[in-house]
């Protein structure tokens, strides 16, 4: 086995290592390719410096946002004079996946220059191993493909052999099987909105209705002075009103003639309109009287107590208020 295919698989098994940790939406492998110019340093070689451009393959995997390791084999374009094996450790300088991104990228690497094609300086030119380190810009061009390009320096450290550095160009393509998750776009908490007071209540209109029922005796038009206070809240209800009028209506019971208790049904009622405006002070000219003699009982005139109840006068007035704010 060559010194070239056990670098490369040591390589491969350093990079499979890493992929028993478990990724997340920003980490994961990648699979990508390379196109790198080198410039080999004149001490190598019998008359100057050399050139090389190199295509190859790049496997990686990106433990976070900023750091991945890669492992990387290449062959020259055009030629087999120089191959390559490469182990690189990258370090991004800035967090996310827009915009371009600058990295610095350091490693190891491994040439096998083909004897039959250079012209060494010296022995043990062959096969020789560099350590690395550059700086690089990189792009993400979707949430899956990175465009990645840098310069490096590469020293050689084979053979106790100081004095050897070589310039390397790169310029890479890689494909990342786990994407990267999309930036969040962390939306400002909106002030919280004081709920719209409810509206007022509507008021409530009540109606009010006040009833008046002054009872007589026997054959008299005298109004007695327990119905006091019905007259009374009639005769303030109309004061507070001025838009309603009172209608008075007088009755009596069945005894004595017709006529006769026609009249003083008549009387009784103006007896009761009398004492509204006597005591209360109530304009007439508001009350309306009517006597229905016995016309309208409301009880049996066979007894004293339906005719106690038949002798009286009535009316009634309602008036509308609001309650409530």
């Amino acid at each position: 086995m060559t010194r070239f295919s056990t670098i490369g698989i040591a390589g491969a098994a350093l990079l499979a290592s890493t992929l028993t940790v478990n990724v997340s939406a920003n980490e994961g492998l990648y699979l990508g390719g390379s196109v790198t110019g080198y410039y080999l340093d004149s001490e190598r070689f019998i008359g100057g410096g050399d050139e090389a451009y190199v295509g190859g393959l790049n496997l990686g995997y990106r433990f976070s946002d900023r750091w991945a390791l890669e492992a990387g084999v290449g062959t020259e374009i055009g030629g087999n004079a120089m191959d390559t094996v490469r182990i690189d450790a990258l370090y991004y300088l800035s967090e996310g996946t827009k915009g371009w991104r600058p990295y610095i990228v350091g490693g190891f690497a491994y040439y096998d220059l083909n004897d039959s094609d250079y012209k060494f300086s010296e022995v043990n030119q062959e096969y020789t191993e560099q350590v690395s380190l550059g700086f690089g810009l990189s792009k993400m061009l979707d949430r899956q493909w990175e465009f990645r390009s840098d310069i490096r320096g590469l020293h050689k450290v084979s053979d106790s052999q100081d004095g050897i550095d070589d310039l390397a160009l790169n310029f890479a393509l890689n494909y990342y099987f786990n994407p990267p998750k999309p930036v969040a776009v962390v939306e400002p908490t909106p002030e919280p909105v004081a709920p719209a007071p409810p509206p007022a209540p509507e008021p409530e209109v009540r109606t009010i209705t006040v009833k008046l029922n002054v009872e007589f005796e026997f054959d008299k038009a005298e109004v007695r002075a327990i119905y006091g206070d019905e007259l009374e809240a009639i005769a303030n209800a109309m004061k507070a009103h001025e838009d309603i009028e009172l209608v008075l209506e007088g009755h009596s019971d069945s005894s004595g003639p017709d006529d006769y208790n026609q009249s003083l049904s008549e009387q009784r009622v103006i007896a009761v309109e009398a004492k509204l405006a006597e005591m209360y002070g109530l304009d007439p000219a508001r009350v309306s009287t009517v006597g229905y003699g016995e016309a309208r009982p409301i009880a049996d005139n066979s007894t004293k107590e339906g005719r106690a109840r038949n002798r009286r006068v009535i009316g009634e007035l309602s008036y509308s208020e609001v309650f409530g704010d």
